[in-house]
């Protein structure tokens, strides 16, 4: 009903304009008359002046200062119409309609035959929503006009406005019998139709513009998208075929057939209609993507997956600054494992869109999962740029800043995104857990150690935070029954983890139970061909410890090989002996 609040709007600024420029006319001629009939010249004048300043201040937009002066022109002139219907004009501009209709139904009762009146009281009165009184003058001023093609359409929007969908619609039907069809008229039936749920009458609506113009191939397309949108999906294909008869280059008919065997689930000639659609560059990218989303519904084979992931690549060729077009690519080719090629087109897409959450989160998502710390880093300060106040984002920067060992930077975001995540709880003991790691890196024990324990709170078997909470207990030499305690529950629940493995004969060398570490440290190298050079040299340090110098030596040697070692890896090597901090 777009078209009829427009209407009515358009029609005020008319009204007032010309209805004005009418009232003063009017009063000039009367005024004129008086004269010649042995009128006062000098009242003339007066109400010639008075109208002429009112009108200025209306022409200026200050109908404050016109009312006041219109007024003094009613009192003047009591039994002229123009005086109230430009103080009516006034007091609506001020959006006074109580007061206006009073002014206006006075103008009108002295003047019935003035269409200007007649307007503005049955505009007032639709403003004041009582349509009965709007539409009986309208139906007034109808039947002295026939003709006039805005009072039906003033008509036809009162009646709607009151639900009176029926006369509404005869009102357009005696419109059209005046004018013929017209493609506005039309729509506006079809649309109340529907409202009453008569498809067959809009259905009937729709052919008449068919039949009034044979060659206008947008009036099938339009009957092909009501039947759809109606379920009528049979009905649709021959209005389409006969568009296409038409226009064998209507991009509209292709996307709304490849619509239908999308629905029927006829694979092949979806994939023939989509074709055709993806190859023409001046179609737009939104039904092009809108049917390659339902598309990708009916997908079953991996031929079938191959040719989709072959249209959403055209269809970026073919649009590459739709944002849209290249999240649905991507969306494809994470289906594939593509998942760097993934990552780029889902970057683009957030580069070219910014404002949508989900993108953000599929790009960081993809990060992480190829483990490229320094992607993280940019796109979560990117992401968190436009989303500030999303927890996982901060999550994803802080996430970042620890494993660049930025440890300060780690704990603001991670602290940040503590606070923030509300709505997924079970993030909460993940993110104490790389708290506790980052506020370790400052040397914050306290705090690191408060984080662990708020981690093994909610999750009492977190692997991480068992390992690295007993690891970095043992290093400090501080609560080692707790640290012994963990690193052995983590054992009995991961009795091959060659990094569980080495936290634990850590914690026992620390205790110095070194022949027990000894055994799981060559359990854990036993269990891993690329040992790290971390599980050497503590293998080379139990082996100090047992007496076993010249081995010790030769692992340590191993250590510094392999990389991952301390920093006192060469003294160990050079002197033969420990240097333990």
């Amino acid at each position: 009903m777009r078209t009829h609040y427009f209407k009515i709007a358009l029609l005020v600024g008319v009204l007032v304009a010309s209805g004005a420029d009418e009232a003063f006319a009017q009063r000039r001629s009367k005024a004129r008359d008086k004269e010649k009939s042995g009128g006062v010249a000098g009242f003339r004048l007066e109400e010639e002046s008075l109208t002429a300043e009112g009108m200025k201040y209306m022409m200026m937009d200050e109908p404050a200062r016109a009312l006041p002066v219109f007024e003094k022109l009613i009192k003047q002139s009591p039994s002229d119409p123009a005086g109230y219907f430009m103080a009516a004009t006034a007091l609506m501009k001020l959006d006074r309609l109580n007061d206006a209709i009073q002014q206006s139904q006075k103008a009108y009762e002295l003047d019935n035959t003035n269409k200007f009146y007649g307007q503005q009281l049955a505009e007032i009165y639709a403003k004041q929503r009582k349509y009965n009184e709007a539409a009986a003058i309208y139906e007034a001023l109808l039947k002295k006009d026939p003709a006039n093609i805005q009072y039906g359409i003033e008509l036809a929007a009162v009646y709607v406005f009151s639900d009176q969908f029926d006369k509404a619609i005869a009102t357009y039907d005696q419109m059209e019998k005046s004018i013929g069809v017209t493609e506005e008229i039309i729509h506006q039936k079809q649309q109340l139709y529907l409202r009453q749920n008569k498809l067959p009458k809009a259905i009937e609506e729709a052919r008449k513009l068919i039949n009034a113009e044979a060659t206008e191939v947008s009036y099938r397309i339009e009957l092909a998208e009501l039947l759809i949108a109606n379920e009528r999906i049979d009905d649709a294909v021959v209005p389409l075929e006969e568009a296409l008869r038409l226009n064998p280059d209507e991009a509209q008919a292709h996307v709304l057939l490849a619509d239908i065997y999308r629905r029927k689930g006829d694979v092949e000639k979806c994939n023939k209609e989509l074709r055709i659609v993806f190859s023409n560059p001046n179609l737009d990218a939104e039904p092009k993507v809108r049917v390659l989303s339902g598309y990708l519904t009916m997908l079953k084979t991996d031929k079938d997956r191959e040719e989709a992931l072959q249209l959403a690549k055209q269809l970026v060729e073919t649009h590459s600054g739709e944002a849209r077009a290249l999240v649905l690519y991507a969306d494809l080719l994470v289906q594939q494992g593509l998942k760097s090629d993934a990552r780029n087109m889902y970057s683009r897409a957030a580069r070219i869109d910014g404002s949508v959450f989900e993108v953000w989160g599929a790009v960081l998502q993809l990060d992480g999962e190829l483990n490229q710390v320094d992607s993280l880093l940019v796109h979560s300060e990117q992401a968190l740029e436009m989303f500030p106040n999303q927890g996982m984002f901060w999550y994803s920067n802080g996430s970042a800043h620890l494993v660049k060992r930025n440890f300060k930077k780690a704990v603001s975001a991670l602290e940040e995104s503590r606070k923030l995540i509300n709505n997924n709880p079970q993030m909460i003991p993940v993110i104490n857990a790389q708290l506790g790691d980052a506020y370790n890196g400052l040397g914050d024990h306290s705090k690191s150690d408060s984080s662990y324990d708020l981690a093994l709170k909610e999750d009492p078997n977190n692997d991480h935070v068992l390992n690295n909470y007993s690891y970095f207990l043992s290093l400090r030499k501080e609560k080692l029954d707790l640290a012994l305690q963990m690193s052995e529950r983590l054992v009995q629940r991961h009795q091959n983890n060659a990094t569980f493995l080495d936290t634990y004969a850590w914690v026992l060398y620390t205790r110095k139970e070194y022949k027990k570490a000894k055994q799981y440290l060559e359990k854990a190298i036993q269990l891993n061909e690329k040992v790290s050079g971390t599980i050497l040299e503590h293998y080379g340090d139990v082996l100090f410890q047992l007496g076993e110098r010249d081995k010790a030596v030769e692992n340590w040697k191993k250590a510094k090989a392999k990389g991952e070692a301390s920093d006192q890896i060469d003294k160990k090597i050079t002197t033969g002996t420990l240097h333990e901090q």
